[in-house]
């Protein structure tokens, strides 16, 4: 029975004055801040990997400059060849007796340099791939590695989910930042090397280009910067789209989509949010198009300047056709790698702000953290739980949840809480499981605040069923040792704990038994009945082995023999052990040792069924209202 839970919300600040264009740059390069960081990850992926790809980039880098280089020798060569004694008839006697052993040498390096630009580019790519795919599974594991150790107060905040939300697109999306910065490093190599060729002859042309350059450079930059900021006040939008879809095409929704014919309905949501999101990128994709229509003919321009300018001074006899060959090349080669290079900085600026989406979840931290000293949780419970004067309030609301709530469990004790929904039953597991932090009073195990606990080692001695229990597509053994999960390989405790739950006659009558996979994500996988995942959820509780069982709505799903086997199984519990059951069904909570109503977060009434039926009470009034139902 799920609660309402506030969310995180944070105080809306005016936008800050624009600041100057210094401080804008700096913000905008600055994202490049988490660069290292993600080298030192992806170098965790594999050192061999990472020095291979950049080795590969520096070879790669200075071919094409003595590419260019080699092929003006080849041409002053050829002149300087034209130009003297008529060769022999034929090209092999030319090769063999005429004076072109210089040319031949020339022409064999160029091959050279072509079969070794071919087999580093394969290399490059092969290294790459690789590498990206274990940088690919490293972040997934370091996102649902981080995310086990948050809290629910930050899961139930909207601005995380939004945050966890761009994380997990973005990082996955950006997987080959690292490549393309090895690529810039690459290109910058390669047009250091350019440069200095060009610079040789004429240092004008280099600084021409690059200032030509730079409005399209800052135009790129501004548009990439928009477009992340569209991204991100989007998120919401783009998370109830992908929720939107879900729902829309999956087995779990197909019954009541059909039923209630909600497909036109969520199809029309989704077109909504989907023009929206549409219409404000169109609007960036056409103001990005004309923009960088106009800067890129600027450079242009300045391209085609210079190269007039060096055919002219070749006419003039300034430059030999071998320097005019190697300087319109090198400069064509040069003008396209200035260009690729200072979009490809403007782009990886763009791209390094996910990044830092991905490394604040990352650094984000639980809010309930251990003790610098704790104490253990005392196994078995020899006094009882105890809630003094406990009240909370979810975050972001003024509501108090729970109230100068004072409640015990006794060590052995099923206690049952009743009560209408929003009286704070759910709220008291999440405060006992520690889930939540109580912002008055304290929980007590035997004495033992649970503040002085580390949560792990609470949570191992608790054993929780939620009436939103998930439906694991395992096998049906996994499914139960999800309970104890350190246990998988237990077969007899898997067994035993599916006894204990009812779900040995459910995993019995499966073909493949314990091996069978359950749901229907898995090749093979059989879906059960409401029931039956009813049965193997208390089976997992039962795994668990706790010191303390919580069921919340345990027999929802249960005919009402299956249901009175599960309470006589908790009567049963051994001595140090407590239950504590949530259940509107009043044949399900009658059979507990004692029943807390609670209202409005506070207890209303305690005692037995007979006591409180007795009594003529809030109890009595529900359990009549209940009763009358079967008559």
């Amino acid at each position: 029975m799920a609660e309402q839970s506030g969310e995180f919300v944070t105080q809306a600040t005016p936008s800050p004055v624009r600041p100057p264009w210094r401080a804008r740059l700096a913000n905008r390069f600055g994202v490049y801040a988490n660069v290292p960081r993600m080298f030192r990850q992806i170098w965790r992926c594999s050192p061999a990997l990472t020095l291979g790809g950049i080795t590969l980039r520096l070879v790669q880098a200075v071919q094409p400059s003595l590419a260019l280089y080699v092929g003006k020798l080849i041409v002053d060569e050829v002149i300087h060849l034209g130009s003297q004694s008529t060769p022999p008839a034929s090209l092999l006697a030319w090769s063999l007796h005429g004076p072109a052993s210089r040319l031949e040498g020339w022409i064999a390096l160029e091959f050279m340099l072509i079969i070794l630009s071919d087999l580093t580019a394969r290399a490059t790519t092969l290294v790459d791939g690789l590498l990206n795919e274990r940088y690919i599974n490293d972040v997934s594991l370091s996102l649902m590695g981080h995310a086990a150790t948050l809290d629910l107060q930050q899961f139930e905040s909207s601005e995380l989910q939004d945050l966890l939300e761009r994380a997990r697109r973005q990082a996955s999306g950006r997987n080959n930042l690292l490549v393309q910065l090895f690529n810039i490093a690459e290109i910058g190599l390669t047009a250091l090397t350019l440069a200095a060729g060009v610079m040789a002859f004429a240092p004008w042309m280099v600084l021409l280009l690059v200032l030509a350059l730079l409005p399209a450079t800052a135009g790129e930059a501004h548009f990439n910067a928009e477009g992340y900021r569209l991204l991100r006040a989007r998120t919401a939008e783009r998370r109830e789209m992908d929720y939107l879809r879900h729902i829309g095409s999956t087995a779990e929704h197909a019954k009541e989509l059909r039923l209630f014919g909600l497909g036109g309905f969520l199809v029309g949501r989704f077109r909504a949010a989907a023009a929206t999101v549409m219409a404000q990128n169109r609007r960036l994709a056409l103001r990005r198009f004309v923009w960088s229509g106009v800067f890129g003919a600027i450079g242009s321009v300045a391209y085609y300047a210079v190269y007039i300018v060096i055919v002219w001074d070749t006419v003039r006899g300034r430059f030999s056709v071998g320097d005019l060959t190697f300087l319109s090349g090198s400069f064509l080669r040069l003008h396209t790698i200035l260009s690729r290079l200072l979009m490809a900085i403007t782009q990886t600026a763009s791209q390094a702000q996910y990044l830092d989406d991905f490394f604040a979840f990352l650094d984000l931290r639980p809010a309930i953290a251990p003790a610098a000293t704790t104490i253990p949780f005392p196994s078995p419970i020899r006094q009882g739980i105890r809630f003094e004067k406990v009240g909370f309030r979810y975050p972001g609301t003024d509501r108090w949840a729970l109230r100068n709530l004072d409640l015990t469990i006794g060590a052995g004790e099923t206690v049952a809480l009743v009560g209408e929904n929003g009286a704070g039953k759910t709220t008291i597991v999440k405060l006992l499981t520690r889930l939540y932090e109580p912002d008055e009073g304290q929980i007590t195990v035997d004495g033992i605040s649970l503040s002085d606990m580390d949560p792990a080692d609470l949570h191992a001695h608790i054993g929780v069923i939620f009436q939103d229990f998930v439906r694991y597509s395992l096998t049906a053994a996994e499914n139960i040792a999800v309970g104890r999960i350190e246990a998988l390989s237990d077969t007899a405790r898997i067994r035993a704990a599916a006894r204990e739950g009812l779900a040995d006659g459910v995993v019995g009558r499966l073909p493949l038994g314990y091996d069978q996979p359950l749901g229907k994500q898995l090749a093979r996988g059989r879906e059960l009945s409401g029931g039956e995942w009813q049965k193997i959820a208390i089976s997992r509780a039962y795994m668990r082995d706790a010191d303390l069982l919580i069921l919340d709505e345990p027999t929802s799903a249960l005919d009402a023999r299956a249901e009175a086997d599960v309470f006589e199984r908790l009567r049963a519990l051994r001595q140090g052990r407590a239950a504590l059951v949530i259940s509107h069904r009043f044949s399900t909570v009658r059979t507990a040792d004692r029943i807390v109503v609670l209202e409005h977060g506070r207890v209303l009434e305690t005692g037995s069924h007979a006591q409180l039926v007795a009594n003529g009470g809030r109890y009595a009034e529900l359990f009549a209202l209940q009763a009358a139902g079967y008559r």
